[in-house]
């Protein structure tokens, strides 16, 4: 699904030559989550930025389902994020004084998708991210938790094909983080989607089916989660508890 070779991107501040991401060579399978594992400021946000075709590499190659991602136009790299790929960011981006239906269901509208589907598909979400009792509350009555688990149903809603996950348990207790990162796993295995998941939480990076350890811009090792029973499939009711600390 995802291909990445020898893919460079680097920045000169202060008269330094950053290297924030040193020839990477990675692969995401349909149906797979891998996970990027390092410490801050490894190039992990800066990779997945690339793959979005928010940035462009200095060189290498990166392919979405055989389509070379950094030569599409500034048109046709919209297009590609908007259908093809959810993006979490660290930050959740939400738009103030609206509800979190609102919120989640944005992504889609503005991607042609009817306002009432495009509701439907968004409260869905919600629900499975443990938020059907905040469906119509806005960013300012929720909690940091809760706004990151609205824009974590925003990307996935539509069912992107690609999911670029970055810190997304940032703003989450240790049990709700596991929760999420399971959540993005099962997905992965229900709906056939490939997910990069970013993180700096071992345990997080523990439940991907790869680990990938990124330092200084290089992917310098990688794990094969174990996984004894096969038993790779999330039942696709699976969703968070509604109650709980974020």
């Amino acid at each position: 699904m995802l291909e990445l070779e020898d893919v460079v991107k680097h920045y000169t501040g202060a008269g330094e030559r950053v290297r924030a991401v040193d020839g990477v060579d990675l692969t995401v399978q349909a149906g797979e989550m891998v996970a990027l594992y390092g410490p801050s400021g490894s190039g992990k946000t800066t990779l997945l930025l690339l793959i979005a075709a928010v940035l462009k590499p200095e060189r290498g190659a990166i392919r979405f389902e055989g389509r070379e991602v950094s030569s599409l136009s500034e048109n046709e790299a919209s297009d590609y994020l908007l259908g093809n790929v959810g993006f979490i960011y660290q930050n959740p981006h939400l738009m103030a004084r609206v509800s979190a239906i609102e919120n989640a269901s944005m992504k889609l509208m503005l991607g042609g998708v009817p306002v009432r589907a495009a509701q439907e598909q968004a409260i869905h979400w919600l629900e499975r991210v443990g938020l059907s009792d905040r469906l119509q509350r806005t960013p300012g009555e929720l909690s940091g938790g809760e706004l990151q688990r609205v824009a974590i149903a925003r990307a996935l809603a539509g069912e992107p094909r690609l999911i670029l996950a970055d810190e997304p348990t940032g703003n989450l207790d240790s049990a709700r983080s596991r929760q999420i990162v399971e959540l993005l796993r099962g997905v992965a295995h229900e709906s056939g989607a490939g997910v990069l998941l970013v993180t700096h939480d071992h345990e997080a990076a523990a439940i991907a089916d790869r680990r990938c350890i990124m330092r200084d811009g290089k992917l310098t090792e990688e794990t094969v989660r174990e996984d004894p029973d096969n038993e790779l499939a999330v039942p696709h009711t699976y969703a968070l508890d509604d109650h709980g600390p974020d």
